[in-house]
């Protein structure tokens, strides 16, 4: 096998904001006179990746030139491809305390609104303060203004007036140190363990469901044409009736010792949120994952979708507005998979002949009625092992959507 030869990052430079020694400091001790913004669960997603390069190359949250060129046109406003605006938003009383130039503290809230308790992440210089348009970034974003979308939702749950600048991390969220600490590999770490397997060629895998045979057929499927394969769940915030991550994650544990080859796969978890934005998100994630040093990026159809807000095949589409080069991974596109009685294995609408009466299809009913009355899931469907774990999530009461 060739020698390891790492992909560049988004932007040409893996980012890292994370201050240590005097610098760490000091910081400290400003910090003590700021202004303090508490971190939605969004935010403190978005502030990890940051920190750790996952969304390189930003340097902290959007100011008004990012944000617009990301939301009107995909890109920043230096050109580069990105979809997804990243923001800190504050409300009008707490923005008018702040001025352009300083700094404030940005922390994590814990406790009970009677009891509550802060705990400093990292300080940030604001380099701008602006009002921004919901209903514009939703549409464009989200392609609706329907609030019953869990995106637009919850922007209009945060504050009228947005925050940018960069941010320099003091402590990680206490998601980071206590939630699969053991597979919540940075880029920088990711990008290491590949070079040390040799890893020329490696594909992403992104889900915030449970593993199904359907997944496992993708997933071995794009194994046979690189070096390796990084399941990588996203564990950050998602809508409350989807599975919780926990079970996600033991979904995978599960069953990887017993059917994937334990030298070319690697588990590790992606601490970005869910903005459910389906094609923009498809981009934002192949994206990330090229910061975590992916060649390749599993998108399957309606990726990051919700709902009927977007076309079944339009986050295969929106990769043709931009060039191979300025995206820099390679999407693998991937129709949905499904068990076939007639054929007798996993196959999808490119490979198998017969007709939909011979598809093995469960609903989300059908499979918690069958949890519900301790009923293992067809062996078509998915393993007896993940089968066990979704059962004792549900019957102990994490009755999502499975």
């Amino acid at each position: 096998m060739a020698a390891y030869s790492a992909i560049a990052p988004h932007g040409g430079t893996l980012i890292s904001r994370v201050i240590e020694g005097d610098d760490r400091a000091a910081a400290i001790e400003r910090a003590a006179s700021l202004e303090q913004i508490v971190l939605s669960d969004i935010n403190l997603a978005d502030l990890e990746m940051i920190a750790a390069g996952g969304l390189s190359p930003l340097i902290g949250y959007m100011e008004r030139a990012d944000y617009e060129a990301s939301v009107h046109h995909m890109r920043l406003a230096n050109g580069l491809p990105w979809t997804i605006p990243v923001t800190l938003a504050v409300t009008d009383e707490q923005a008018a305390r702040i001025q352009v130039g300083q700094e404030v503290a940005l922390v994590e809230q814990s406790g009970s609104n009677g009891s509550a308790e802060t705990h400093l992440l990292a300080v940030m210089e604001v380099r701008d303060k602006f009002n921004y348009d919901r209903d514009v970034e939703a549409q464009n974003v989200f392609r609706t203004t329907d609030t019953a979308h869990p995106g637009v939702a919850r922007l209009h749950t945060q504050g009228n007036v947005l925050l940018g600048g960069p941010i320099q991390l003091i402590d990680w969220p206490a998601r980071t140190i206590s939630e699969f600490s053991e597979l919540r590999y940075k880029p920088a770490e990711t990008r290491a363990i590949f070079a040390e397997r040799g890893w020329r060629r490696i594909v992403a895998f992104q889900t915030r469901n449970p593993i199904h045979r359907a997944h496992e057929y993708i997933q071995k499927t794009a194994l046979e044409i690189v070096d390796g394969l990084l399941l990588h769940p996203l564990v950050g915030q998602t809508k409350g009736d989807d599975v919780p991550a926990d079970v996600r994650v033991e979904s995978y544990q599960a069953i990887l010792s017993s059917y994937y080859p334990a030298s070319r796969v690697l588990l590790g978890v992606f601490p970005a949120a869910m903005r459910y934005a389906g094609p923009r998100e498809a981009i934002f994630h192949a994206i990330a994952r090229k910061n975590y040093g992916c060649t390749h990026f599993i998108v399957g159809r309606d990726h990051a979708g919700v709902g009927n807000y977007y076309g079944t095949y339009d986050a295969h589409l929106i990769f043709d507005e931009f060039t191979p080069e300025e995206i820099g991974i390679m999407p693998l596109f991937f129709e949905h998979a499904f068990f076939c009685r007639a054929c007798g294995q996993i196959v999808s609408l490119k490979t198998c002949p017969h007709d939909k009466e011979n598809h093995l299809h469960l609903s989300g009913t059908q499979v918690r009625q069958k949890l519900a009355a301790g009923e293992l899931l067809p062996v078509e469907f998915t393993r007896p092992e993940v089968s066990r774990v979704l059962m004792r999530a549900y019957q102990s009461g994490d009755k999502q959507q499975a």
